[in-house]
């Protein structure tokens, strides 16, 4: 998240697609994950985005480097953790988010694990321990800190928890070998490490906010302008696909983007997808909401790394673009169980 601030030089410089001539693209350049599916590359193998094409032009490293390629345009949307998106917005990128992508909820999650003979069984007794996790100034550290002030402990106090970076890879290793006394597991390696046995979880990020929305993907105001319908194709066919997902069997889910992978033949993995369980997104259809945002707004005001009224909560996102309405409860199929559901018909949301 330190390097966020130095892409907002550069946003006036960027190359956002759409052209003077008025016509809308029909293409939007976008980075992926290794031996991942995402919710787009998802909509778009399901025929949800229409007559609009996805372009890979890599890999991205972070979320933090693929909203600041997004705002640099180099690609036509990111996605990243919101805390990241509200400091690139406060340092004055031009960029709103359009819809939400990930989250945490009872499969998906993230969870702050001890070992299971660890001493550690409160707040307080994280004082002068180690808590390894990806990356600092991002989600772990938030929900650690989140935790440990909902249970008491002073700003001095929460200063003497040492939140240490540690791959997400050696994260267990490093927790059995008491390196650290914390280790923050999501997703497959968190279930591995829990299969393996001999560790607890302290608290999860669910447990502690409840299901939530933890992402959205962002394009730039220019962008938004210049490519109205495209991005509400994008919008609404990433909001089919997150639905399609939350409805169809795992199994399927899981068969499908595993021949995505094999399909787009990019010398990857694609063992890992078996392990997937949820997108983890809490409102329907990627809808985003005050709330997803101000969380993170006050943790950054309060940490120092953004002035306070910098920005608003309400002035970072729209929804406009999401046309997804799910079926009516009369109706006799789920048109979101199969490739072939249509759209509802266009809300009158306006600029949240």
């Amino acid at each position: 998240m330190t390097l966020l601030g130095a892409s907002v030089a550069a946003v006036s410089c960027g190359t956002a697609t759409g052209n003077s001539s008025g016509k809308q693209t029909k293409k939007l350049r976008y980075q992926g994950w290794a031996g991942q599916v995402t919710v787009p590359e998802l909509a778009e193998d399901l025929g949800y985005l229409g007559d609009v094409k996805l372009e890979w032009v890599g890999n991205t490293i972070s979320g933090p480097q693929d909203i600041q390629s997004a705002a640099t345009g180099q690609i036509d949307f990111g996605g990243a953790f919101n805390g990241a998106v509200v400091k690139l917005a406060a340092n004055g990128a031009p960029i709103t988010s359009v819809i939400s992508y990930y989250g945490s909820d009872q499969h998906a999650y993230n969870g702050f694990f001890v070992l299971a003979d660890s001493p550690i069984r409160s707040a307080r007794d994280l004082l002068g321990k180690k808590v390894g996790m990806n990356t600092l100034g991002a989600h772990s550290e938030a929900m650690l800190d989140i935790y440990l002030k909902r249970h008491g402990l002073s700003k001095a106090e929460i200063g003497k928890v040492q939140p240490l970076v540690v791959p997400p890879i050696n994260t267990e290793q490093s927790l059995r070998q008491r390196q650290i006394q914390v280790g923050v597991l999501g997703d497959i390696l968190r279930d591995k490490a829990v299969a393996h046995g001999g560790i607890r979880p302290l608290f999860t990020d669910v447990q502690l906010l409840g299901a939530f929305s933890a992402g959205t993907y962002v394009m730039t105001d220019r962008f938004l302008r210049q490519n109205p319908d495209t991005a509400k194709a994008f919008v609404t066919g990433v909001a089919r696909a997150i639905e399609w997902a939350r409805v169809t069997p795992r199994e399927q889910v899981i068969a499908r983007m595993t021949r995505i992978v094999r399909k787009r033949d990019r010398k990857e993995d694609a063992t890992p997808l078996k392990y997937w369980k949820s997108f983890g997104v809490a409102e329907t259809g990627g809808r985003i909401t005050d709330k997803q945002l101000q969380l993170w707004i006050d943790w950054l005001e309060e940490r120092g790394d953004i002035k306070r009224g910098k920005v608003t909560a309400s002035g970072l996102y729209t929804n406009q673009y999401n046309d997804y309405r799910p079926a009516s409860p009369a109706s006799p199929t789920n048109p979101e169980s199969t490739p072939t559901g249509s759209p509802a018909p266009s809300p009158t949301t306006t600029r949240s």
